[in-house]
Formats: structure tokens, C-alpha cells, sequence
């Protein structure tokens, strides 16, 4: 079947919805903005036929530096369904949040030279939700459009690992034949995200015993000591498909004062499952030592966010019908490992092909350096609706 000829792309109706969206702060705990934002997407999104509506997120904890722990607070989830009747259904995810909270200097935009534009999300993903949007648009003008339905998730919690959203996303994956996110092009020259490896965050809560540190320190058990030594055991247990990233110890208290109190936070970065199933059970092992060599006890709190996403022969179909799209297109689609991690991985798990880079061409993210190419608004849109309508043709079975 030959695909229709696809409209040509207002990018600059594109270029000042981003620009809109950007002048918002969106920090993941910023909760007013991220309703200001949840209300101008709804608004925007409201052009396609479905129904919009927002979802609570789900309860997530955290450990704070005492030990407690205590709710954190997200904001609502932006959902749309279209045809959800459909026999051949997708999914399209993004997100609303950016790493920058209100207090962050960085909340302005300015053009660093012309057609490349600096700000808070205009690449990681403000200028991917436009993406997106656009190119369901221009899908929704074809013929093809009522033979397959979609779900559109733009959540408000990804830059801090989804954990408000994860159960709604494996919902939506359910049942989906393919699923495309709009994190930013790997490389500004447009390059994809294939494999990734997985992420987890850990807190463990070290309880000891004070004692003064002149008269009696042999009553005391040292939370701080324990926690060090944990430090140093979980680097011994980095291997080549696992680093470990101790990244914070807090704790302590008076020089004379042994301290019974500590909170170690650390990172994984597992590149297979078996690499992150391996490493889960290992620590319980190691935390058991510590408890027993130090006379302390240990609470963990955590664990891994995000599974490690590989490419099978059903995810490398989509990648090869996008690479084909991109040809179509007049743009050259390669893609390289990542050691970065997005919802794409959540979605891999539930065993739903994804490309998650089917975003804007910039860079920097995460920096006061962030940046889009605002040519790649249209660019990547046509790209993104081709994809749509062959996924619509049963271009993957």
C-alpha cells in the first residue's frame, strides 16, 4: 500500500507552542506549574479525537535524613485515547516535567544563534510534545487514520524516574503493538537511542548506638563507620555489566559524639536483567554482614526504577521501519547504545516494542547549556507521522 502524501508542517505554530510551554516552570516538584502546563497541553491536545482527562499520580515515598519516611507529593498525568476500540492500537509517550525547579536560575529562553534556541526543556521534551502532537495532526488528516487507535501519556514525574506513573504506563502498554516516546535525538545530529541499560536508586538507614567518643566509644555503634564500609563493599561489587554510584551519605553529628544515625544513598546502573536481579539479591547478603560486623541495623529503601532495555527482533522491526520512513524522508536514521534511561525502558519491560528518541535534534539537556534546533520541529514530525501512518498500514504485524 502506498502512504498518502502527508501535509506540510507549521513550524512556527511548532516553534510558539514551545516557546508557550517553556516560559512555565515545570521542575518535577513543581506543583503549580506542572498544572499550568497539564492545562495548556489539555488544551492543545483537545484538537484530536479523543478524550483528554488527568489522572492523580500514584503515592510515592521517600527517606528523608533522619531516617523517616514521608509522601512526596507529584503532579497529575496527562492521558488521551483515541479509537481505543481499535484492533491495532499504539502508544505515545512524553513528559512535562524538566530537572530545573523554580528556585533553578535557569528559567529563560534566548536564541544562542539563529534556528537554535536555549532553554528550560525546549529539547528534553517540551519541543518533543509538539513533536508528537503535530504529527498526530497531520495522521488524523489521512485516510488511514480510523484503522488505528492510540494512547497519548505525557506524565509529570519522568525526570525523577516515573515512580509516580510506572503502574499507568505498564496500563497503557497493555495490548500495544508498538510505542514511540519523544526524549530528545541521542546526538544533535538526530542519532536514536537503541539499547539501554537500567537504573536504580537505593537509601539504606543505618541505626547504631552513641556513645561519648573519649570516655566509653567501645559502647558505641558507629552508623557512620557501617555506612563507609557499605560504600566500599558495593564498589567491590561493580563488575562489567553493573556500575554502582555512591552518591550520598548523610548523617553524624558532634566530633565527641559517637553518631548512631546515617542515610547512604546510591545509584546502579545494571546493563542486563540478570546483572540487576543478581545485584538485588547480593546487597540483602551484604546488609546482613554489616548489620552483624558493625551491630547495627539497616533499613533499604528503593530499588531499581527503571529494567535495562535491550533490542529484540520485534523493538529492531520499529527501528528499521523508522530508518525506511527517515529514507522517505530525506533524512539518514542511525542509532547507538545509551546509558542514559527514560520511560522507554518501562515500556521494553512490558515487552512492547519502542523507539524513545523520536524527539527534537538538540542538546545539553539537563544544563543551563539545553538547546533545540528548531528545524527539527517539522523535521522530526514528518518523520514521526510517516512511522504512524505505515504503523496504521501494518507495516509491523
Amino acid at each position: 500500500m502506498k502512504s498518502e502524501i502527508l501535509p506540510n508542517f507549521d513550524s512556527s505554530a511548532m516553534l510558539d507552542q514551545v516557546q508557550q510551554w517553556c516560559a512555565i516552570n515545570t521542575g518535577t516538584s513543581n506543583l503549580g506549574g506542572l498544572a499550568r502546563q497539564a492545562e495548556q497541553l489539555g488544551a492543545a491536545f483537545s484538537a484530536l479525537p479523543g478524550e483528554v482527562h488527568l489522572v492523580d499520580p500514584a503515592p510515592v515515598t521517600a527517606i528523608a535524613a533522619d531516617g523517616s519516611e514521608y509522601a512526596k507529593p507529584h503532579g497529575q498525568h496527562l492521558v488521551l485515547k483515541v479509537r481505543p476500540a481499535a484492533n491495532r492500537r499504539i502508544l505515545l509517550t512524553g513528559h512535562m516535567d524538566t530537572v530545573f525547579p523554580s528556585d533553578h536560575p535557569f528559567q529563560n529562553l534566548r536564541w544562542m544563534e539563529d534556528g537554535v534556541l536555549n532553554g528550560p526543556g525546549v529539547a528534553d521534551m517540551k519541543g518533543g510534545i509538539a513533536v508528537m502532537l503535530h504529527a498526530l495532526l497531520a495522521f488524523e488528516s489521512t485516510t488511514s487514520a480510523g484503522s488505528l487507535g492510540y494512547d497519548v501519556l505525557i506524565n509529570s514525574d519522568e525526570e525523577t524516574g516515573s515512580l509516580a506513573s510506572s503502574a499507568l504506563i505498564a496500563e497503557l502498554a497493555q495490548g500495544k503493538l508498538a510505542a514511540l516516546t519523544y526524549e530528545p535525538a541521542a546526538l544533535p545530529d538526530g542519532t536514536l537511542a537503541h539499547a539501554r541499560g537500567g537504573t536504580g536508586n537505593y537509601s539504606i538507614t543505618f541505626t547504631g548506638k552513641s556513645a561519648h567518643a573519649g570516655r566509653n566509644p567501645q559502647d558505641g555503634r558507629n552508623a557512620i563507620v557501617a555506612a563507609a564500609d557499605l560504600i566500599l563493599r558495593l564498589k567491590a561489587m561493580e563488575r562489567e555489566d553493573i556500575t554502582i554510584n555512591p552518591a550520598r551519605l548523610e548523617g553524624g553529628g558532634p566530633n565527641n559524639v559517637v553518631p548512631d544515625h546515617a542515610v547512604l544513598r546510591f545509584n546502579i546502573r545494571p546493563k542486563s536483567t540478570a546483572a540487576m536481579e543478581s545485584f538485588d539479591a547480593a546487597l540483602q547478603e551484604v546488609l546482613s554482614v554489616i548489620e552483624r560486623e558493625h551491630g547495627v541495623g539497616t533499613h533499604r529503601h528503593g530499588g531499581v526504577t527503571r529494567p535495562p532495555k535491550p533490542v529484540d527482533a520485534r523493538a529492531q522491526k520499529l527501528f528499521d521501519l523508522v530508518r525506511q520512513c527517515g529514507a522517505e524522508l530525506g533524512q539518514d536514521i542511525r542509532w547507538q547504545p545509551s546509558g542514559g534511561v527514560c520511560d522507554g525502558n518501562n515500556i521494553a519491560a512490558c515487552g512492547v516494542p519502542v523507539v524513545d528518541t523520536m524527539g527534537v535534534r538538540g542538546g545539553a539537556i539537563h544544563s543551563a547549556d539545553e538547546f533545540l534546533i528548531t528545524a527539527s520541529l517539522a523535521e522530526r514530525a514528518a518523520l514521526s507521522a510517516r512511522v504512524i501512518q505505515r504503523l496504521s498500514e501494518g507495516a509491523i504485524p
